[in-house]
């Protein structure tokens, strides 16, 4: 019961960060005209300095194991998401082809960073943490790969790939290698120091703003995912994200064979509801907004409740607790 209070702990302040946007958007304190610069800031800025953060003297990202397992995992959570998902969408009652494809694409994909980096911050090592940012590595090239070429039928978005969260990291990687080899002079140290401290002062503000802004977005197209069988999609969404693909995962992190850290990331992974962030790559490439909004706002609320018991299940069923 213990481990599940922490959960909750862990789990309610994440979700009071998104109402708090919410209602700043309503009282239109945090306006829209702020989204694309406020998203600018976050993306090339706070997230690369959380990823620094998180990296830089992390012992566990200098073993092998937590730096090829982790990406491919990633990108294999994400196709094998979109494969159960795609056969769901005519169950769901969608007929058109860019719905289907548009509920593959959101069911299929769970949401891998802003709601689960800190989540994994409170419950787990900071070893963990990177760990987790090397596991999302994989999770993008799936995303802008396997995930574009489902919602259009084409091709995939390779140039996404190459963003400054994955500079940083690969940046921050080599740099955590280099510190176990090079030992810098005095002087040259303390102006480390007070770098890596403004790093670290960015890097605690990335997921606050991040948790904010998805909670002004939902506020601005709540209203859309109203209408057609909104019911019965969140109903198979929630059927898939929320409980066939967990299960699947948590056997993963039960007999896979590889670190703690990782089994950890595969956990909390899995006990995730499908991403909100990528309702905006859906209306890029064509895909249907309502449905995207419909799964992802769906299994979003109903993962208040299931978040923390599938993480407390998770973490006894693997051993983690």
């Amino acid at each position: 019961m213990s481990e599940l209070l922490t959960v909750l702990q862990a789990v309610l302040p994440v979700f009071g960060l998104m109402g708090i946007g919410l209602w700043l958007r309503w009282r239109d304190w945090l306006s829209a005209d702020a989204d694309a610069s406020l998203m600018r800031v976050t993306v090339n800025l706070l997230l690369p300095a959380l990823i620094f953060d998180s990296v830089l003297g992390n012992t566990a990202l200098r073993r092998p194991e937590n730096l090829l397992l982790p990406p491919l995992l990633g990108f294999g959570m994400i196709a094998v998401g979109i494969f159960v998902a795609q056969p769901f969408a005519r169950l769901a009652g969608l007929q058109a082809k860019p719905e289907q494809r548009t509920f593959a694409f959101l069911t299929g994909l769970q949401n891998y960073a802003y709601l689960v980096i800190p989540l994994c911050i409170s419950l787990f090592d900071p070893g963990t943490t990177g760990v987790l940012f090397v596991h999302n590595v994989g999770t993008e090239i799936a995303m802008w790969t396997l995930g574009v070429m489902m919602l259009t039928g084409g091709g995939g978005g390779w140039r996404k790939i190459f963003s400054p969260p994955l500079v940083a990291l690969g940046s921050a990687l080599a740099l955590n290698f280099l510190g176990t080899v090079i030992t810098l002079p005095a002087p040259l140290a303390a102006c480390g120091k007070i770098l890596l401290t403004g790093i670290h002062w960015l890097g605690q503000s990335a997921i606050p703003l991040a948790l904010l802004m998805i909670g002004a977005i939902v506020a601005d197209h709540f209203h859309e995912a109203r209408g057609g069988k909104a019911l019965r999609v969140v109903t198979v969404a929630a059927l898939v994200r929320i409980v066939f693909l967990p299960v699947i995962f948590m056997l993963l992190a039960r007999y896979l064979p590889c670190s703690v850290e990782l089994k950890r990331v595969i956990v909390l992974q899995g006990a995730m509801p499908a991403a909100v962030l990528p309702i905006v790559i859906t209306k890029h490439y064509g895909g249907d907004p309502r449905t995207a909004l419909q799964v992802a706002l769906g299994t979003s609320v109903i993962g208040l409740v299931t978040i923390p018991l599938w993480i407390h299940f998770g973490g006894h069923f693997a051993g983690l607790w």
